[in-house]
């Protein structure tokens, strides 16, 4: 088989400057995603265990297989939108392996408003369906 050859000079200036952009995205989405990962932070999160509840992560570990992946579909929706204050719409949705099987996992994020449903909340259950 025929190799590919590449034009892209790695050395260019147009290559390390597009380089350094790109890692700067990759940079803030990371940091957006652990923000959303969050949900509706710490003292929130604290508020469930203390009523003796799982966060929906938490519950979302205990369901799938032990050392399984979780695959999370749509974790920044509704950024920016809702002053801020409806982490990934309010839903964790993405899929996992339950008892061997691929599944797809939606679950309501107590901690984001009380699991409010926002309109990007619904879109994103009907999505997940």
């Amino acid at each position: 088989m025929d190799r590919l050859v590449s034009s892209v000079d790695p050395g260019s200036d147009d290559f390390c400057r597009n380089a350094a952009h790109m890692t700067r995205l990759v940079g803030q989405l990371r940091e957006r995603r652990a923000r959303a990962q969050d949900g509706g932070g710490s003292e929130a999160q604290a508020r469930q265990r203390a009523q003796g509840k799982l966060t929906a992560r938490e519950r979302i570990d205990r369901l799938i297989d032990p050392g399984s992946p979780f695959l999370e579909l749509s974790p920044l929706a509704a950024w920016d939108l809702y002053d801020g204050d409806a982490p990934g719409a309010g839903l964790i949705t993405g899929v996992g392996r339950v008892a061997g099987r691929e599944v797809l996992i939606i679950a309501n994020d107590a901690t984001v408003k009380g699991g409010t449903y926002y309109p990007l909340t619904v879109k994103k259950h009907l999505r997940a369906q």
